[in-house]
């Protein structure tokens, strides 16, 4: 597994974390056992994978704990998030740490995160909320504190724009993909500037993996003017089969491989994050993040073509 540092945080982190939520949710959203959900983070980590990523409204905390609860703590990044956060003052995030804290069966967190912040509450976080995190490093409970935007409604970055022009936050969660690259203008040359760690979320969304699912948001790009059918085919690609190029001409064995590299090997990028309950997959993206970046003029054509969109998630 290849590491590096989480900006300046002094926090050493895989390339590849796992991701405790989005359409598995460690296999728990489609009927899964947490005992299956235990057996997927724990394969991870005994493959080198440090970085588990969770929250307090996915219901992955309890399968998190029980799959790092026989190893030692300093091996690895635990990751996790304040969903409802809405009503509470800066004592209640206090005591939403020590729940975190309880339902992860560890005495302290290395990074929480206000989930899903939206640009009109960001004031009241940074005003009313975030204290909370500050108070709960002093106490040692807590190592990072963390902001994730809400990419489906914040396509354009709203509120991470704010957050990494401020001196707030150690990390930062964002969505970052092949057909969303706005955050390399937008977040990133703060986030670099900085030192904030950044995680990747979104690095494959269905537009990734289902051919189907790709026309319908590349034709809607090419109705809005986003793109033109010129510059798909300036790209190598038709309307019809928009990146079929990308795996032919580069050593990826499919467009999610070449979406996973692509994130991967960005510089700004620590954490790419990818969520499975199947073991075989998990192997599969592990592999994956070991590889080289593409060959370098298939990246800078996918960059031309979708250089002018920001307003999809890809999901």
């Amino acid at each position: 597994m290849d590491y590096q540092m989480l900006g300046s945080t002094g926090v050493t982190v895989s390339a590849l974390g796992v991701g405790g939520g989005g359409p598995s949710q460690l296999g728990l959203r489609h009927g899964g056992q947490e005992a299956d959900a235990v057996r997927v983070v724990r394969a991870a980590i005994d493959q080198g994978v440090n970085f588990i990523d969770t929250a307090e409204a996915y219901g992955t905390e309890s399968a998190v704990a029980r799959a790092i609860a026989d190893v030692p703590r300093e091996t690895v990044v635990v990751s996790t998030k304040i969903s409802h956060w809405e009503e509470l003052d800066e004592a209640g995030v206090l005591a939403n740490i020590d729940a975190r804290l309880k339902a992860l069966g560890t005495d302290y967190l290395d990074i929480c995160h206000f989930h899903a912040v939206t640009i009109g509450k960001y004031d009241h976080v940074v005003q009313n909320l975030l204290p909370g995190l500050f108070r709960a490093k002093e106490q040692g409970k807590l190592r990072l504190a963390g902001v994730t935007e809400m990419f489906n409604r914040d396509p354009g970055h709203d509120m991470l724009a704010r957050a990494v022009r401020s001196d707030h936050w150690d990390v930062i969660m964002v969505g970052y993909n092949i057909l969303n690259q706005s955050a390399r203008d937008l977040i990133f040359p703060d986030a670099l500037r900085r030192g904030i760690g950044v995680l990747d979320m979104f690095a494959v969304r269905l537009a990734l993996s289902r051919v189907e699912r790709l026309l319908e948001v590349v034709s809607a790009l090419v109705e809005q003017g986003t793109i033109t059918s010129a510059a798909i085919e300036e790209a190598g690609g038709t309307i019809y089969d928009p990146l079929g190029w990308v795996v032919r001409e580069s050593d990826a064995e499919s467009l999610v491989e070449a979406a996973y590299r692509f994130v991967r090997h960005e510089e700004a990028v620590h954490v790419t994050l990818s969520g499975t309950g199947n073991l075989e997959h998990l192997q599969e993206n592990i592999g994956t993040v070991q590889k080289p970046p593409l060959d370098r003029d298939v990246v800078l054509r996918l960059q031309k073509l979708f250089a002018g969109v920001d307003s999809i998630s890809g999901q």
